[in-house]
Parts: C-alpha cells; structure tokens; sequence
C-alpha cells in the first residue's frame, strides 16, 4: 500500500442531452434498438464552443473544491484524453492556465479508455519525489469524431470530464495497488486512422472518412469478455485480496450489456457494480472518474472498504487500481 491518496473527486457533463433517437436517426436505428443492445438510454454532448480543455477544467474546479485545496497547491496536472483540444500543446497547458495553478507542470496522457488509471501511476512516482498535490482529469469530446452513420460507434459516445485530487497524507482513498497491460497486437481494433504522422488529414483522407472513430466492435467484445476476467484475477491475487473482499467495482462505462456479462464472470459476490453510462454513455477517459464521483457524492463508499477500477479500451490496453476508502 502507498501512502497516495485520493483526497477529493469532481465532474463535469455538457447540458446537451442526446436521446438514443436523435443519435440512432442518422444511423438507422432507434432507442429499442439501441437500449437492447448497449443499455444506454441518452447522452450528454459538448456545445460547439466547448472543447475537452472547457469539459476536463470545470471537473477539475470541482475535485479541487471537494478536497479543499486551491490550484496554487498542485504540485502537476494529468489530463488523460485521445480527444485533445489540438494535436499540440498538451490540453493539460490549457487547463493549467484556466485554473491559475502557474507552479503546476502540466502534461497529456493517452491511453484512450484505461487512461485516467494509467495517469494514477504516473503521479504517484511525480508525487513520491516532489511532494504536493496532483490533478488527474480524465475528459473526452467524442461526438467530435463520430461518424453519425455509424451504428456500431455513434451510439456508443457521450461527452465528460471527471478528475481526481491525490496527496501523500494521511486520509482520503487510499491507492493499495495498481496494474496496466498492453496488447499492441490488437492496436487495430480501435483507432482514428487519420490526423497523426502515419496518415495525415489531407483532402483525399478527409473525403475517406479517416478523421472519424472506428472500432471493430464484436472483436472489442471478445477481447474484453475472454481477457478481463483473468487479468482481474491476476490483478487481486497480486493485491493479495480475495474476490469477496470487494465491496465496490468501478469499470469503465463501455457498453452496459456488455459489462453485464463480465461482471457475471469476476464473481465479485459482495460487490456493487457502479454504472452512469444509461445517462452519459461511453466518456472515454472520463468514464470511471465520473462514475467515482457519483458514488462518492451519493455516500456509496464507507470507511475500509474496497474499490475495485476496471479501465479497458484501445491500444488495446487494461488498466486497475484498488482503492481502500
């Protein structure tokens, strides 16, 4: 056990709410259809002024609020997203300056889904060494890449922030343990073909649609299905706890039929599973530090017990951590 812990949490979602037949129109499908199949009944999507640095700052404002620090304390800020406000500089620069935490370095950190627990081990080494506070904000603006005729993904994506504040003192949720995985192999299966160094957005790609979100959805589920029971096995082994000493497990919100089915074979008897993708859908990165939140807030978690956090997406990438609250 470290001696890092989560002192505060925060969020944010946009006020546009997208109903599963406004989305599903485009695509030709609607909201039985799209309930059936993901378990997600509406959206929430960023306005056209607001971009991932507008979205991940008002979350931060709140983890900030929640544990009773100001910006000027934070030793770094982690904003893990794929959505970025532009290519470069790190979206982490915006939000820096928009909070006033001028001591703070500040940096991007992508590993789409599973990003915000990847970000836990980065600042817990930042923090090891120089003390303070960090920052970890895990936001996306999805409905910016996503083509509207695509079933397989439009229906999926909402837009949201969600951060977390950490310190090295003696309360808060306890980080007891964590661990990533990497499968390159599968990179593939989830991707926006365009816009980087491989292949850039000029007109014949745009034309192509490469600038949009793709993912080879009954592929995804295999992974997810056959993988993440084991590797959240392994996961509690190396914690040395037991499947029922969880009290709490967070996934990332993918797909709620999906998560179902999963759930079913972590055999987490005593768990809770916490779940907002009915009313934000997939956020991405934002994802569990979102669903986080809303259970701190709503007094879910108590004293000694357990989290489990699940991340999983593209890379394709697994990320945990158990929390002692």
């Amino acid at each position: 056990m470290t001696d890092t812990g989560i002192l505060g949490t925060g969020a944010f979602v946009p006020d546009r709410v997208v109903s599963n037949d406004e989305v599903g129109a485009p695509a030709a499908v609607d909201d039985a259809w799209v309930t059936a199949k993901t378990a997600i009944r509406e959206r929430r999507w960023a306005a056209h002024d607001q971009a991932t640095s507008d979205l991940a700052t008002a979350a931060g404002r709140a983890a900030l609020r929640s544990a009773g620090i100001t910006a000027d304390q934070l030793t770094v800020i982690v904003v893990a997203t794929s959505t970025p406000d532009r290519p470069q500089p790190p979206t982490a620069a915006y939000v820096q300056h928009h909070l006033g935490a001028s001591d703070a370095a500040a940096f991007d950190l992508n590993a789409v889904c599973s990003g915000e627990v990847f970000a836990l081990t980065a600042v817990e080494g930042i923090l090891a060494r120089r003390g303070g506070h960090a920052l970890v904000i895990g936001a996306d603006v999805y409905s910016r890449i996503l083509d509207p005729h695509d079933r397989r993904t439009v229906v999926l994506f909402g837009d949201g922030a969600g951060a977390m504040v950490l310190g090295r003192t003696g309360h808060g949720a306890r980080i007891r343990h964590v661990a990533h995985h990497t499968f390159g192999e599968l990179a593939h299966l989830i991707q926006v073909p365009g816009g980087g160094s491989r292949l850039p957005l000029d007109p014949p790609a745009l034309q192509a649609g490469r600038q949009y979100f793709t993912m080879d959805g009954r592929a995804v589920r295999r992974f997810v299905e056959d993988r993440l029971p084991a590797l959240t096995k392994q996961f509690l082994h190396e914690a040395g706890v037991a499947p029922d000493d969880i009290s709490h497990f967070v996934p990332h919100q993918a797909n709620g039929v999906m998560l179902d089915t999963v759930f079913a074979e972590l055999a987490l008897s005593r768990a809770t599973m916490h779940l907002t993708l009915t009313r934000y859908g997939n956020t991405g990165a934002a994802s569990i530090p979102i669903t986080l939140d809303e259970a701190a807030r709503a007094g879910a978690f108590h004293p000694g017990e357990l989290i489990l956090l699940a991340g999983f997406g593209g890379g394709m990438a697994a990320g945990f951590a158990l929390l002692e609250w």
